[in-house]
């Protein structure tokens, strides 16, 4: 399963209003797997650039005079792309500008079926948020520290950590091969669900029990206390 994490930077909100694409990152993922193919350009909108959005990202006027239009950048966009799952942040408003170019360049538009929104996912795995990007990495403990400020490549890249943690971890892999010998693949454990069937490898490093000593000695005393015909006794305690 090939899929792009993908981000772009523009001059301001609203395409439809005149506001340019100015820079487009992907990562590519195999399988859950970022195989150090990536894809980035800077375009030039052919407009001033906004202070607002020059605070955001950096891209001055002067820096993109010479870079080329989309229109140049399009087919090899496209080809980039292929069939791939755009894995997109807030995929509406990305989208919005990349086929609003597309459709200026008489290209072919992408279609939301081709695209995977991780900001959906946030909200529906943590409803109470916050759910942006740097508050996911936060969460999950990602370094961000890099991102002084926002670049389409390194958000792409930073976006391919956070997708993998909100689809069980940074150590899944689809499992391509038969189920007895994935099992039997440095210890990975088969699993299946909504998001496919993986192999989830184990953690380079036990996490942290839990547990205080005195939850520990209760627990163990309550199941002393079940007798010997005890199920959790089958199971250690």
């Amino acid at each position: 399963m090939r899929e792009i994490s993908f981000d772009t930077e523009t001059t301001g909100l609203n395409p439809r209003g005149g506001d340019r694409l100015v820079e487009i990152g992907g990562v590519e993922l195999i399988n859950h797997i970022a195989t150090g193919n990536s894809y980035h350009v800077y375009i030039n909108p052919e407009r001033d650039m906004p202070e607002e959005a020059f605070r955001v990202h950096g891209l001055s006027e002067e820096f993109l005079s010479d870079k080329p239009l989309f229109a140049a950048v399009a087919d090899e966009f496209l080809e980039f792309v292929g069939d791939a799952t755009l894995v997109i942040h807030n995929a509406a408003f990305d989208m919005g500008f990349i086929n609003t170019e597309l459709e200026r360049a008489g290209r072919r538009t992408i279609p939301n079926t081709q695209v995977l929104d991780t900001l959906e996912i946030a909200r529906r795995k943590h409803p109470t948020g916050p759910n942006s990007l740097d508050a996911l990495c936060s969460r999950y403990g990602i370094d961000n520290s890099k991102r002084i400020k926002h670049g389409a490549l390194l958000d792409a890249e930073i976006l391919a950590e956070v997708y993998l943690e909100l689809i069980g971890g940074r150590q899944t892999a689809l499992g391509l091969m038969p189920e007895e010998q994935a099992a039997s693949n440095a210890g990975a454990s088969v699993v299946s669900g909504e998001l496919g069937r993986f192999n989830a490898k184990p953690r380079p490093s036990p996490l942290k029990a839990r547990l205080t000593d005195e939850e520990f000695a209760a627990h163990k005393a309550f199941v002393e206390g079940l007798g010997d015909d005890a199920l959790w006794k089958k199971y250690g305690n």
